[in-house]
């Protein structure tokens, strides 16, 4: 890696970080079309670098939470119970199954835009007929175990996918937050590792590249911290809305990627 690919990653994972950061989102699947197209990461070896992003950004935003007292709770206990175990499931798949990006691109595409559009939706024209409840502890954990496997397998930390849908079933922004970055962060700590001991036992391009995942993973460090100091001052409204934002702009980048 030369130094100009060092800053493009810097940068890179900086200004996604402190974008997504105030939504609970760490970026890591924003970053990784960067890491394919822009960077040139081999793959399955940009899963782990992806992992590696999310193990060095995201201490920043929660140091940040963690001052305003807003981190920890059963929320957070129940996705890293889901998360861990699907991340463990999820990189033995990708090292020796290879799923190709395309069904991962169809199955954010599917999900995230119209689950995005939805929030929009909902954000603008509440619906007061019924009230919205959260989803069960049992819920929670099952989605988080079904995060964790697609976090494994394509390098993404979940809280796209986590935010979006506990938010749409009724939990403030407020919450999701600090609980799914604290689930990403552990998640892609025991799936960095996974990788790495995979990499000992297999041939290819497993390892995660370090340099990469270092060099943009002190960017997002940054603008986490950053993004999670903004957060208090952002209205619910306006939560809510950046949160359905990303996941639309998420699902239409791979919509665009699987019709080309």
């Amino acid at each position: 890696m030369d130094w100009s690919t060092g800053l493009l990653g810097l940068a890179a994972g900086f200004l996604i970080s402190v974008v997504t950061a105030p939504a609970g989102v760490s970026g890591a699947v924003f970053l990784l079309p960067v890491q394919v197209s822009l960077l040139g990461v081999p793959s399955p070896a940009v899963t782990p670098t992806n992992l590696l992003y999310n193990v060095v950004a995201g201490p920043g935003a929660l140091l940040r939470y963690h001052r305003a007292g807003r981190l920890g709770g059963p929320l957070t206990r129940l996705l890293v119970a889901g998360t861990v175990p699907g991340v463990v499931v999820g990189a033995a798949i990708r090292v020796f199954a290879v799923p190709g990006p395309g069904v991962f691109r169809l199955l954010v595409a599917a999900l995230l835009l119209p689950l995005g559009l939805w929030l929009g939706f909902r954000t603008f024209r509440p619906v007061r007929a019924r009230p919205v409840h959260p989803p069960s502890p049992r819920g929670t954990k099952t989605l988080a175990l079904a995060v964790g496997v697609v976090g494994g397998v394509y390098g993404i930390g979940g809280g796209s996918l986590l935010g979006p849908i506990l938010v749409g079933r009724g939990t403030p922004v407020a919450a999701v937050a600090p609980a799914a970055l604290a689930s990403t962060f552990v998640t892609s700590v025991v799936g960095a590792a996974v990788y790495a001991l995979l990499s000992l036992a297999v041939t290819g391009d497993v390892a995660p590249d370090w340099l990469l995942g270092l060099s943009c993973g002190a960017g997002g460090l940054i603008g986490g911290y950053l993004g999670a100091r903004l957060q208090p001052h952002l209205p619910e409204t306006a939560l809510r809305l950046l949160l359905g934002t990303l996941a639309a702009g998420v699902g239409t980048l791979y919509a665009v990627q699987i019709l080309r």
